[in-house]
């Protein structure tokens, strides 16, 4: 119930605009009529949804039930076709189909534990992209573990809740932050505020060591960039948007 309740958090609070980011992001690289799309971690189905409403052929994938029964939810309500399967990208042997392109965003390989897990997870995704298929995913960057997080707060409040987050750095571990999250939540049956917290810990890695994650697994990497590829990448980057491609 406390990671359902969080589900339903985040996607109210996350912000729009930047699922109409990485929208814009995938349609200037990928055609709808290129072929099936994969969307890996898929949340609560924002991204997805849009994709199948500008034409895509879009499944989407996420080990949460939670976050899947919110896709789904919000796949009904837009009367579009979103197929949607609960596993865990570090094991896609379940999947029967390959795809022409593999979208995975909102950093969700920071999540994964340590490099090995990360280069397991480029594999799945190599072994279920077809030839000259497209992989496009980001990530946070050094910059934003080691100088933006550290020390980061946002609190937000209104009528029914409020949200706490602050972000920690990890003395031992490079590249690496922990997100504090804490909601109040009102109950108007006794009037009173309840406490839901969760810790998000997150790691990345520096570039080169994503690019040899990606040769290891089989992949070519096109582009990396700044800014939904907007930018090419500098010291302030805080996060890259990787262009990547399965060759044969």
């Amino acid at each position: 119930m406390i990671y359902q309740s969080f589900a339903q958090l985040y996607d109210d609070l996350f912000d729009p605009a930047m699922y109409d980011q990485w929208l814009d992001f995938v349609a200037s690289r990928v055609a709808p009529t290129d072929g099936p799309l994969l969307d890996l971690a898929c949340g609560s189905g924002r991204l997805g949804v849009q994709l199948a409403e500008n034409g895509y052929t879009v499944s989407g994938l996420d080990l949460s039930e939670e976050m899947l029964a919110l896709a789904a939810k919000h796949a009904q309500e837009a009367q579009v076709d979103f197929p949607l399967m609960q596993g865990n990208m570090l094991d896609l042997s379940g999947l029967a189909d390959q795809y022409q392109t593999v979208t995975c965003f909102a950093d969700s390989f920071c999540y994964l534990e340590g490099l090995a897990a990360v280069t397991t997870a480029f594999k799945q995704v190599r072994d279920h992209l077809l030839p000259g298929g497209k992989f496009l995913f980001d990530v946070i960057t050094p910059h934003q573990t080691d100088d933006v997080y550290p020390g980061y707060m946002y609190n937000y409040v209104d009528d029914q809740r409020a949200f706490l987050w602050t972000s920690y750095g990890i003395e031992d571990e490079a590249h690496s932050v922990d997100h504090d999250l804490t909601f109040f939540i009102h109950d108007m049956d006794d009037d009173a505020y309840h406490k839901v917290t969760e810790l998000h810990h997150e790691r990345t890695y520096p570039l080169t060591d994503y690019r040899k994650a990606l040769a290891a697994a089989g992949l070519t990497l096109q582009r990396v960039s700044a800014d939904f590829g907007q930018h090419d990448v500098a010291d302030d980057t805080t996060r890259w948007f990787f262009e990547v491609t399965r060759e044969a």
